[in-house]
C-alpha cells in the first residue's frame, strides 16, 4: 500500500478575512484612544492643577490597554495561532505588554507623572507597526511552526516591553537629576511632579531586573531553537550577534549600577541597550541577511 497516497494532506487553516479587518480597526481605535491619553498626561504636567487632566489620561490609558489587547486577540483568532509570526504582530505584543505593565502598576500606585513617557513611545511603536510593519494577516511557513516560536518570541515581547517601562523611567531620571543639580533652574516646571531622583533610579533598576532575566531566557531559548532547526546552537547570524549584545549591554547596565563610582552613570548603559533594541528591531531586522530574514522576525 502506498502510504503517501493515502496518509491525509494537511492544508493550512484559512484566514478569517472579517476577524482580520476587525484587528485592523481595533488598531486604529487604540491609538485614537491612546493619543487621547497622551495629551491628557500632557494637560496634568502643563497645568498648574492638571489632576482631572491627569486622571483622565488614566483612564483612556486603562481602555487603549484594553483595545490594544483586543487588537492582538482579533488578529491571532484571524489565522487560529499566537500572533507572533512577524514584525508587525512581534511590535502589536511588544506594545501590548508594555501597557499592560503600566496599566497594573498605575492601579496601585499613583503613575500619572509617568504616563506620558510611557504612552508616547508606544504610539510610536504602534504607528510604525502601521505603516511600516503592517502585513496581511497569513498562516506561518512551516518552519516556524513550532512550539518554540511561542515560547521564544511571548518572552520575548515581554522584556521589550519591560525596557520600554525602563528606558521611559531611565530618561525621566536623567531629567529629573539635571533639574535637581541647577537647583531647579533647568527644565520645564513639570519635573517637580516626578518623584526624586533616588525613587526613579530604584524604580529604573527594577524594571531592568525584571527584563534582563527575561532576555537572557529569550537568548538561551532562541538557541535552543536554533539547534533544533538548524542543528546549531550558535551561527553569528545578524540578528543573534545583536540579541547577544543587547544582552551585553543591559548587563554592563545592572553590573555598573551596582559597582560604587558608577552609580552616577549606570543609566547611559540602560539607554544604550534601548537604542540596540532599535537597531536590532529596526534595522537588522530590515537590512541585514541571515538565517533569520526569511522568518520577517
Amino acid at each position: 500500500m502506498n502510504v503517501l497516497a493515502t496518509a491525509p494532506v494537511v492544508l493550512p487553516m484559512a484566514v478569517d478575512e472579517p476577524m482580520a479587518r476587525t484587528s485592523d480597526i481595533a488598531l486604529v481605535v487604540t491609538m485614537s484612544i491612546l493619543a487621547l491619553s497622551m495629551l491628557a498626561y500632557t494637560g496634568y504636567l502643563a497645568a498648574a492643577d492638571g489632576r482631572r487632566f491627569g486622571t483622565a489620561g488614566q483612564f483612556l490609558a486603562w481602555a487603549g490597554t484594553a483595545a490594544l489587547i483586543v487588537t492582538i486577540a482579533t488578529r491571532g483568532l484571524s489565522v487560529s495561532r499566537a500572533p507572533l509570526g512577524n514584525m508587525y504582530e512581534f511590535a502589536l505584543a511588544a506594545a501590548g505588554f508594555a501597557m499592560l505593565g503600566f496599566s497594573l502598576w498605575s492601579a496601585v500606585r499613583d503613575t500619572r507623572w509617568l504616563g506620558l513617557f510611557v504612552v508616547g513611545p508606544v504610539l510610536l511603536v504602534l504607528g510604525a507597526a502601521a505603516t511600516a510593519w503592517w502585513t496581511e494577516a497569513s498562516q506561518l511557513m512551516p518552519s516556524l511552526q513550532s512550539s518554540w516560536l511561542v515560547i521564544h518570541v511571548t518572552v520575548a515581547t515581554l522584556s521589550i516591553g519591560v525596557f520600554i517601562l525602563g528606558f521611559a523611567l531611565a530618561v525621566l531620571f536623567l531629567l529629573k537629576r539635571r533639574r535637581e543639580e541647577s537647583g531647579g533652574s533647568w527644565g520645564p516646571a513639570f519635573l517637580d511632579r516626578v518623584p526624586g531622583v533616588d525613587r526613579l533610579d530604584k524604580f529604573t533598576y527594577s524594571a531592568h531586573i525584571i527584563g534582563f532575566p527575561l532576555w537572557t531566557f529569550t537568548l538561551v531559548a532562541g538557541a535552543i531553537w536554533a539547534e533544533r532547526s538548524w542543528g546549531r546552537y550558535w551561527g553569528w547570524d545578524p540578528k543573534e550577534v545583536w540579541t547577544f549584545v543587547i544582552w551585553v549591554v543591559y548587563a554592563a547596565y545592572l553590573h555598573a549600577r551596582a559597582t560604587a563610582g558608577w552609580t552616577r552613570h549606570a543609566v547611559w548603559l540602560a539607554i544604550a541597550g534601548f537604542v540596540c533594541i532599535i537597531i536590532n528591531y529596526a534595522i537588522v531586522n530590515v537590512y541585514f541577511v541571515g538565517y533569520h530574514s526569511y522568518s520577517g522576525m
